[in-house]
């Protein structure tokens, strides 16, 4: 079955919210992400099997050459199939159409240094962070 995708897609929160539970192994909850990303994001990608939610990538950004990647989200029965490289390869390529310079990920766990590092092209940097809770 194919696979597309559309950088800022329609979506349903119900849709994105069950993704994301799923990915991160929490409770579905009720956020409101058509809200969110429509007021705080470069844009996003979703990918759609045959109309359903596959896959889900927000790209956040400073407003100038800076975005970041925020919960790349793939279907657990589609993962290791190239939809989570294609849906980073949209986000970069339309980062890069908007004018930014660096497309920045962090992501929590070896297991996921393969992906980012090795299919998407990131390299290792030294970064910081503080927990605020």
């Amino acid at each position: 079955m194919t696979i597309t995708y559309e950088w800022r897609g329609a979506f349903d929160n119900t849709d994105v919210n069950t993704l994301h539970a799923e990915g991160f192994e929490h409770p579905v909850l009720s956020d409101d992400w058509w809200t969110q990303v429509n007021g705080h994001s470069l844009g996003w990608v979703c990918a759609r099997q045959e109309g359903e939610l596959v896959g889900f990538l927000n790209v956040a950004w400073d407003g100038a050459v800076h975005a970041f990647l925020l919960d790349t989200l793939v279907s657990s029965r589609l993962r290791r199939n190239g939809v989570g490289r294609q849906l980073v390869a949209l986000a970069a390529g339309e980062a890069r159409a908007a004018g930014c310079e660096w497309l920045h990920v962090d992501f929590d766990g070896e297991e996921l240094a393969g992906f980012y590092f090795g299919s998407c092209g990131f390299v290792p940097t030294k970064a910081g962070l503080i927990a605020l809770v």
